[in-house]
């Protein structure tokens, strides 16, 4: 009669402990990664690059309007031109910090670009971008606004790419 007792009360702990695991392998990681739906996402300020060839940057801002969370990544970037969309690398020799955000705190990364010429078909024509956070799948979409991308080689794959998470602020 004891055994069953125990057997559950064996049971009933390891689930809880299951449940602390912060690893998991879905987008969300029960509450300790950033989610778009608890932060607060600002496109600009832009320094546009006014022509064909000229570098550009984009700055994201984001703001944790929940409980802590952690960003721990490269933030998703893709540009989206009709029906083709190109993904952003990462910037060249950068690397990602993990930073933990409380609530109010802000976060900000840049997007690069080099602009492409209009009319181009080496030029991505991009109209929109989707940004996304690192170990999710959700993203928003946002308007491009800033001119034809210029490709590496083609449209595809843009010249543009995206730096490592900085905390903001004091």
């Amino acid at each position: 009669m004891r055994a069953i007792p125990l057997t559950v009360a064996a049971l009933a702990a390891a689930l809880v402990l299951t449940g602390c695991d912060s690893g998991g392998g879905g987008s969300k990681s029960h509450g300790s990664g950033c989610e778009l739906d608890t932060v607060g996402l600002q496109v600009g300020p832009a320094s546009a690059a006014p022509a064909a060839g000229d570098t550009g940057e984009v700055t994201v801002s984001l703001t944790n309007q929940s409980a802590k969370c952690t960003l721990d990544g490269f933030p998703s970037v893709t540009l989206i031109a009709g029906g083709t969309s190109a993904k952003m690398s990462s910037q060249q020799g950068a690397k990602a910090q993990k930073l933990t955000l409380a609530k109010g705190e802000s976060a900000t990364f840049t997007i690069s670009y080099v602009r492409g010429k209009d009319g181009d078909s080496a030029a991505l024509q991009a109209k929109s971008m989707k940004i996304g956070l690192p170990g999710s799948t959700d993203t928003r979409t946002y308007p491009w606004t800033y001119g034809p991308v210029a490709g590496k080689g083609g449209a595809t794959t843009p010249n543009a790419s995206v730096s490592a998470f900085t905390q903001a602020g004091d």
